[in-house]
């Protein structure tokens, strides 16, 4: 009943076009948790589940042009409570120009070239046009009409109480929506610079449509990556520029790593990494602050703002359709105020390590299953080392209707 009746939304809005090249689908997402975040001893209270409908729709216009359009209705239980919640995911209309450009308007989705500004989708209209191998994007996005569950855009302590807010249905515009900010990037991307680096770089713009905060950040951002015999070394940052009510501060942000194939029977491979986000060093030199919270660890998911980490991870296939994957994280501070997650305390730089491990299975195309668990461990640090430990398991399905 609920498929027919979000199929016939869709159907309505973009039944003068349809065409019989027309496809359409449905994917059913669910996700069953126990988690424990040492915030309660009942475990009633760590049981977390999540299951989303997602119809979509396709639809071609002519040989240039294509509409996407997706739903999705996502019914939660969390803190023994449900909540149904409706968002408009990726739904884009694309229009080529030759072989060379595109322009893409809608609700698109978008990442930075190192992948910890900006990710997500975000309202608006992006171009893009080959530039021989290179190419070149100019995009223009607004976030006040996305949900603000899965925008997470925290970038300042209104933000993160507005963000924190249960959706209340009798105050829906007010508990809803994402905090109202305006991005403009422009992106440039060379497959193989001097026949060998694929690099990124971007300038993007945020500017804040709050009405009581006036909080504007800009970013310069490159990326590069390098292969290397069995080797893949990358590296990336960001200089950025904040204004706060007019106040005028710098920041910097980066990540630095490298991926080594194994010569072993499996296709498995090892990634060390390590990644740096500034926090407030002086009068001049601030906090980093991004535009979408990238969630930094499986457990603890931090907001990658004055925090550090080394990481050490392995993924194996362990055959065609089964593979696993295992991430150890150490979490260090690099000031006492930036980070506002838990654990809490603010005794020492040193936060603590989390390690997570992930089985996936594709028996199928459209079936696939995760099975996932780890814990972080506030002991090995100093900044908070008597809090609980903190753990999580969780099981993943995702089953797809074509």
């Amino acid at each position: 009943m609920m498929r027919r009746t979000l199929y016939s939304l869709l159907l309505a809005l973009l039944l003068p076009a349809l065409s019989s090249a027309m496809d359409n689908g449905l994917t059913l997402n669910v996700t069953t948790a126990l988690e424990d975040y040492g915030l309660s001893n009942n475990l009633q209270d760590n049981i977390v589940f999540m299951g989303s409908l997602t119809p979509w729709l396709f639809v071609p216009f002519g040989d240039n042009s294509e509409l996407f359009a997706s739903l999705g209705i996502t019914g939660e239980f969390i803190n023994k409570e449900w909540m149904l919640v409706p968002e408009l995911l990726r739904t884009t209309f694309n229009i080529r120009f030759g072989s060379s450009s595109e322009l893409s308007l809608g609700r698109l989705q978008y990442q930075d070239p190192v992948g910890f500004i900006a990710s997500g989708l975000f309202d608006g209209v992006r171009y893009t046009q080959d530039i021989g191998v290179s190419m070149l994007g100019i995009s223009a996005f607004y976030t006040g009409f996305l949900y603000k569950g899965n925008a997470i855009i925290t970038m300042t302590e209104d933000d993160e109480k507005n963000h924190l807010l249960k959706l209340d249905y009798s105050d829906f515009s007010n508990t809803y929506f994402a905090s109202r900010r305006i991005v403009a990037a422009v992106d440039f991307e060379h497959p193989g610079l001097f026949e060998l680096v694929r690099f990124r770089a971007a300038i993007i713009g945020q500017f804040d449509f709050n009405e009581d905060t006036s909080f504007n950040t800009q970013y310069l951002a490159v990326k590069a990556l390098m292969p290397f015999g069995n080797f893949i070394f990358d590296a990336g940052g960001s200089f950025g520029l904040l204004q706060d009510e007019g106040d005028f501060q710098v920041s910097f942000a980066g990540e630095a790593g490298v991926n080594m194939f194994l010569p072993t029977p499996f296709q498995d491979s090892l990634r060390i990494s390590a990644a740096y986000s500034s926090g407030v060093l002086s009068d001049t030199v601030t906090a980093f602050v991004p535009i979408t919270t990238v969630a930094q660890g499986n457990i603890i998911k931090a907001k990658f703002s004055g925090l550090s980490s080394i990481n050490l991870g392995y993924t194996a296939r362990l055959m065609p359709d089964l593979s696993v994957s295992i991430i150890n994280s150490y979490f260090i501070l690099n000031d006492m105020g930036s980070y506002w997650g838990i654990p809490y305390g603010r005794n020492g730089f040193f936060l603590g390590n989390e390690i997570y491990a992930q089985l996936v299975w594709n028996p199928v195309s459209d079936l696939q299953l995760r099975a996932g668990g780890g814990v972080f461990l506030p002991g090995l640090g100093n900044a908070d080392p008597n809090y609980p430990v903190m753990w999580k398991a969780e099981l993943n399905i995702v089953f797809s209707v074509l």
